[in-house]
């Protein structure tokens, strides 16, 4: 399932390191896809231009304040996590919870960081999370399975993993999908992947696979639509390196 990748990725290494024009091309690529798509997933309505207007400090009309903030509160977030995409530390959930604080830090700043300690629901899905009370060994749980049980996998599967099992978890009361995924590129980021990017346009897609992995436990329409938007990914940088 992931030779494909695999053969990519070697691709990619060979033309390491890139030039300085190339990285910073390529960085503000995905800063910009990234953080438009991930926020547009949960109902963000600013376009691809105008998110890339407004990490630029420029505001756009028409829009609300709290879409502005969502856009840089992620930035904020990607670059934490770039800060430690090159430490050889094991996941905590110190690092989880510091990268969804600032994923919320303007927009809901009383719940950034935070585990829920009571109940919800998921509009349009037929999985309840877990009560509030079982967050914190869940998350316990989560880190150690990841650092150990999942230790030994392929970066796709642990990647997958790790975003679908925060998802069904639901720690958070807010931006826990925006969360997932950036804790999922953390993992590719630190493998020497580059990001991956799910768009707004396979929303449902995204969603029904998530919603399968929940209720079935069965991970594989997941874990195929991360390998494809990794293919996508990788095919995007080998593109552009090759050209430099």
């Amino acid at each position: 399932m992931f030779e494909l990748i695999d053969q990519k990725k070697k691709e990619l290494d060979a033309l390491r390191p890139f030039p300085p024009a190339v990285a910073a091309r390529l960085r503000e690529f995905y800063l910009v896809e990234w953080t438009h798509h991930s926020t547009a997933l949960e109902g963000n309505t600013l376009t691809l231009m105008e998110t890339r207007v407004v990490l630029e400090g420029i505001t756009v009309g028409g829009k609300t304040l709290r879409e502005h903030l969502e856009i840089i509160d992620h930035k904020d977030a990607i670059e934490y996590v770039e800060e430690y995409v090159h430490e050889d530390i094991p996941l905590t959930e110190t690092f989880i919870r510091d990268v969804h604080r600032l994923v919320l830090k303007s927009t809901f700043p009383d719940a950034a960081g935070r585990y829920r300690t009571g109940n919800v629901v998921i509009a349009g899905s037929k999985h309840r999370p877990p009560e509030g009370f079982q967050v914190p060994a869940l998350m316990k749980n989560l880190v150690e399975d990841f650092n150990t049980r999942w230790s030994t996998k392929h970066p796709v599967e642990r990647a997958a993993w790790l975003h679908w099992k925060l998802t069904h978890i639901h720690p958070f009361v807010d931006g826990n999908g925006r969360t997932a995924r950036l804790l999922m590129n953390f993992i590719f980021m630190r493998e020497g992947y580059p990001p991956v990017v799910f768009k707004k346009e396979e929303r449902e897609r995204y969603l029904t696979s998530l919603e399968e992995a929940s209720v079935t436990g069965n991970m594989m329409s997941f874990l195929e639509l991360v390998r494809d938007a990794l293919l996508t990914s990788l095919e995007t940088f080998l593109s552009v390196a090759r050209s430099s």
